[in-house]
């Protein structure tokens, strides 16, 4: 092909385009008038391109009622939303009901088929999740006992195993972080990340008290003994008749004369 038979193919913009009787093709129209009727209206037009007039009619298509089953966490809620006959829906679609923010999970069409995308007329049945919170399985452990619960999250939110939480008016610690990848027990993994997470009942106080001299002076350089403001083991915890030397020196004894 030589050069002289190349050129850039533009895109052509049309306005008012429709579908002209005597071009027998889209073309651009300009309107001579409008009339309402009802939800829609009448248009005079004008074609660019044969100038023929003509009456294009417009009206909305009828709306149709389709279930949704919204599920939030682990609660779930049937609402019917009144819709355009000829939107379309496609799985993987966000949209807002109730200031909340909804992923389309499931279609179901009348025919009681699941395809990934159908027009309203066609839908039987929406499942959507809510895409702006995020259900975490978690697994709490005491002691011996194991239970499994759900946190329900911001999606934004992260966990950092070994860090500590609040949940159900208790303290636990992340002992570890289940993703796709593997089990982690370091690190920080957002929410929609995670496939379980592990929590262990935090030790009590009790265990992280000092119990030697030397930790209760490093307790005490550490604003930890609020109470006995010095690295000297309180009395109850010296036995009786046992009275503790301060100092490492050793008494010399007395040379004999």
């Amino acid at each position: 092909m030589e050069e002289d038979d190349v050129w850039d193919e533009e895109e052509e913009t049309l306005d008012n385009a429709t579908h002209c009787p005597s071009c027998d093709e889209m073309t651009g129209h300009d309107i001579i008038k409008e009339k309402k009727v009802g939800d829609g209206a009448d248009f005079m037009v004008k074609c660019t391109v044969c100038q023929r007039v003509h009456t294009v009619i417009f009206r909305p298509p009828p709306p149709t009622n389709i279930p949704f089953i919204l599920t939030e966490g682990p609660r779930s809620e049937r609402v019917v939303l009144v819709i355009d006959a000829d939107e379309e829906f496609v799985v993987g679609d966000v949209f807002e009901e109730d200031d909340k923010l909804w992923r389309i999970h499931q279609i179901e069409t009348q025919d009681l088929k699941h395809p990934s995308s159908a027009l309203a007329s066609n839908i039987a049945r929406i499942t959507a999740l809510r895409t702006d919170m995020v259900r975490v399985k978690i697994t709490l452990t005491r002691g011996e006992d194991s239970t499994a619960d759900v946190l329900v999250v911001p999606q934004e939110t992260t966990f950092t195993a070994s860090h500590l939480i609040d949940h159900a008016g208790e303290t636990w610690r992340i002992r570890a972080i289940h993703t796709g990848a593997g089990r982690t027990l370091r690190g920080t993994v957002n929410a929609p990340d995670i496939k379980r997470m592990y929590l262990h009942e935090p030790p009590k106080s009790e265990h992280f008290a000092p119990r030697t001299p030397r930790e209760r002076r490093q307790a005490w350089k550490e604003g930890k003994l609020g109470h006995n403001p010095n690295p000297e083991r309180p009395k109850e915890h010296v036995k009786k008749g046992v009275h503790p030397t301060t100092s490492n020196k050793r008494k010399r004894k007395k040379k004999r004369t």
